[in-house]
């Protein structure tokens, strides 16, 4: 494995999409913040670096598996680390295996330190992980994203942090969790044929390029709803509104979603980043709010 650079093997890992794994860490510490707990800091530094971990060990066994089912050829949008020969399939494989062990490991340090309740929040996300693969080609694949990158790591970050299971980060888990589906659903709608091809069936499949497209539309807009009415039900900080600064974001990633409805496929090739982007600022803007509301309250 030597023989590779570091450049390829960050291409490997993609570290460009460990916002969708970053931020819901990141928007539970200040959400947390805002509420006046008391926050165990060094924990919760600890609970991001183990779910980008977690995040590198998916990205890697997900090409893995789409590779070796045929999912990912040289004609597809999807890794190039394995179609172009950049990797052999067992480099992958065991760069997956290893980071995941790491991952494991940090995970059970966290429970020696904090308790057994994050030992099944733990065994669930390492689960998801390890099953996505499985569950993606099963049509499941968005449930599992929005348990693995909304639900189980808000969950487990309230824990670690403050020492008791906090229901309440659910409120902040679904919105950012809906856009985070929505960079993986743009890439199932997108990626309809070479998945027919390849015997696969996605959710994005299940529904049809309409149904799929509306599905989407609702990810990305949804969110915008959920955190308004939040705010008015003061669940959230007024200030929380500011999010809507990136609606039409929102909204142009909506509208090129269903032009594609009756169009070539190719106008959401890049759908996923541009997903990405809005999960990112939508979540930072967020993030801020609390900060911001906590400090001038």
């Amino acid at each position: 494995m030597s023989k590779h650079t570091f450049g390829q093997w960050i291409i490997a890992v993609r570290p460009w999409s460990f916002p969708a794994s970053a931020m819901p860490i990141i928007v539970t510490l200040t959400y947390l913040f805002w509420k006046g707990a008391e926050i165990n800091w060094l924990f919760g530094l600890w609970a991001l670096v183990n779910m980008i971990l977690f995040h590198i060990a998916g990205n890697v066994w997900s090409d893995y598996n789409d590779f070796r089912k045929g999912v990912d050829r040289e004609d597809t949008i999807g890794a190039k680390t394995l179609t172009t020969g950049m990797f052999q399939p067992h480099e992958i494989r065991n760069l997956a295996i290893g980071v995941l062990i790491v991952a494991v490991a940090g995970g059970l340090g966290l429970v020696v330190l904090t308790g057994l309740p994050l030992l099944w929040i733990g065994i669930a996300g390492a689960a998801l992980t390890v099953l996505y693969p499985v569950l993606k080609y099963n049509a499941l694949g968005d449930l599992d994203i929005l348990m693995t990158f909304a639900f189980l790591p808000t969950l487990g970050t309230a824990y670690v942090t403050t020492g008791a299971i906090d229901w309440s980060v659910l409120w902040i888990a679904l919105p950012v969790g809906l856009i985070t589906d929505g960079i993986l659903h743009s890439n199932n709608t997108r990626d309809m044929i070479p998945d027919k091809r390849a015997e696969i069936k996605t959710m994005a499949m299940g529904l049809g390029k309409k149904a799929s497209a509306r599905f989407y539309s609702f990810e990305v807009i949804f969110p915008f709803v959920w955190i308004a009415v939040c705010s008015i039900m003061g669940l959230m900080p007024i200030y929380t509104v500011f999010v809507f600064l990136t609606l039409p974001v929102a909204l142009g990633c909506s509208r090129t979603m269903i032009k594609a409805v009756n169009s070539d496929s190719d106008i959401i090739a890049d759908l996923d980043v541009r997903t990405a982007n809005l999960q990112l600022m939508f979540s930072v803007i967020l993030s801020i709010t609390f900060v911001v509301s906590k400090l001038i309250a």
